[in-house]
């Protein structure tokens, strides 16, 4: 087993199907509107909010994987610029599949020996811990958004 092959599955997967859990995030969206994606339920965040927040770690991480540096805050990971139509929520949804491709691609290529590597900074642990973390933090909020997409229909 390639751990850097199989893992870059499980983050695919989890990002366009295939995977144990049997749902993803782009077969969960695929008939999410724009108005629906802004929908606020509760004190919940939306859909369109927990999208940008999980591709917004994902576009971090993804710049590590292209030798960049680590350039992301907490602080900004909810910061949704405003999505007012269908054009600004497909953009969205196709810059987060276009980023979760060129991330899995990078990561299938990353040397299973640097999976035993601090990710970094020794804060953050090794890049075993981050990327698998990323999938758990996607499966995460995933179900979130299955509830509240859930909510919203029964409206």
């Amino acid at each position: 087993m390639n751990l850097s092959v199989e893992t870059a599955k499980h983050f695919r997967e989890v990002h366009f199907g295939g995977n144990w859990t049997s749902v993803s995030l782009k077969e969960t969206l695929a008939d999410v509107s724009w108005q629906q994606a802004v929908t606020k339920v509760h004190s919940f965040n939306t859909i369109a909010v927990l999208v940008y927040h999980t591709n917004y770690y994902v576009s971090a991480v993804l710049k590590v994987l292209q030798g960049e540096a680590l350039n992301a805050s907490d602080t900004f990971s909810f910061d949704l610029p405003p999505i007012q139509s269908e054009t600004d929520w497909k953009n969205l949804l196709n810059k987060t599949w276009a980023d979760a491709e060129r991330f899995a691609s990078l990561l299938e290529q990353l040397p299973e020996s640097r999976f035993g590597e601090v990710f970094t900074d020794e804060k953050y642990g090794t890049y075993y811990r981050n990327m698998h973390g990323i999938i758990e933090h996607i499966h995460y909020h995933l179900g979130q958004i299955v509830v509240i997409k859930k909510l919203i229909a029964a409206q």
